[in-house]
């Protein structure tokens, strides 16, 4: 009887356990600096909070959520952190199985941090590089995964908005050369993101880590994302608060323009309070983003 109970139990464990799919294979990988480091993350569970953050990510890599029910859309997920942690599971993973309960196929993307100290060879390029891998992985194994090539977007939660919304305006040329695959995400969702790096704009700790403190003009404008926006953009969703003190409501108010600008498809929601990071759950109101995200998206691919 116990060793039945054990195999059930090891049944179950294996069935809730997601798939991971490292972005590189070989060494080195790419934009990596000849002496960086090759410790393991360093993951803290949020005993106060409850956020699970991780640090130090040597190892680029993908966690797979299968849709019980896929529809063919597919998501890939920036958590934020200002370009210093990931926030692994309010942005990462408890976004992914809600967007699975939407028939949604989620990848949680764990991407380099341009603030590991002596890890890229240029920190600037690190986070961008590895989600186009991560979008070149997901559109070339499509059918192995269940969706279609032509749905696939990105979606980023402060710092990880920024670097959601550099996957949008910047893939016409992409870092890596290589591959023909295109990097080019179908839909942007950006909830509180940081968007520009200009000092009345920019989250100053994501600015930092990103760019450096003394970063000139011409890479200041080429990282505020409200500049680079082209009619090339993808249909874009966009979450912020009014009362955001820690990335400034202007940030998505400007993307927001510049996609008006250029007969971008877009959709801003704007909520009086909720201040920063809130992840899915703005405790101030009882109409959930979530629930506009969806009806989004039904209207997009008219599901």
């Amino acid at each position: 009887m116990k060793k039945l109970w054990f195999v059930a139990l090891m049944l179950s464990f294996q069935a809730q356990a997601q798939q991971v799919i490292p972005l590189y294979t070989g060494s080195p990988i790419p934009n990596q600096a000849p002496n960086a480091p090759t410790s393991d993350e360093i993951v803290e569970p949020g005993k106060n909070d409850g956020v699970l953050r991780i640090r130090n990510v040597t190892k680029p890599s993908i966690t797979v959520y299968k849709a019980a029910k896929p529809n063919g859309t597919a998501v890939i997920i920036c958590p934020g952190g200002g370009y210093h942690i990931l926030a692994a599971s309010h942005e990462g993973s408890d976004v992914a199985k809600v967007l699975n309960e939407a028939g949604v196929t989620a990848f949680v993307l764990k991407y380099r941090l341009p603030s590991t100290e002596n890890l890229l060879v240029q920190k600037e390029t690190g986070p961008l590089m590895d989600a186009q891998q991560a979008i070149r992985i997901v559109r070339s194994r499509a059918k192995e995964f269940g969706i279609q090539p032509d749905r696939i977007g990105i979606m980023g939660f402060s710092a990880g908005g920024h670097v959601a919304a550099t996957a949008g305006t910047h893939f016409e040329k992409p870092l890596d050369a290589s591959s023909n695959v295109s990097v080019r995400p179908d839909f942007l969702m950006l909830i509180y993101p940081v968007i520009s790096m200009t000092p009345e704009l920019t989250h100053q700790g994501s600015h930092d880590a990103l760019l450096g403190k003394d970063a000139s003009t011409e890479r200041v404008d080429a990282y505020s994302n409200e500049k680079q926006v082209t009619r090339q953009t993808p249909p874009t969703f966009l979450v912020h608060a009014a009362d955001d003190k820690g990335v400034s409501v202007n940030n998505s108010i400007v993307f927001f323009q510049a996609c008006q600008k250029n007969d971008v498809p877009v959709e801003l929601h704007v909520y009086p309070k909720g201040g920063h990071g809130f992840g899915l759950t703005n405790k101030t109101t009882p109409d959930q983003w979530s629930d506009r995200l969806k009806n989004w998206l039904s209207t997009l691919f008219k599901n």
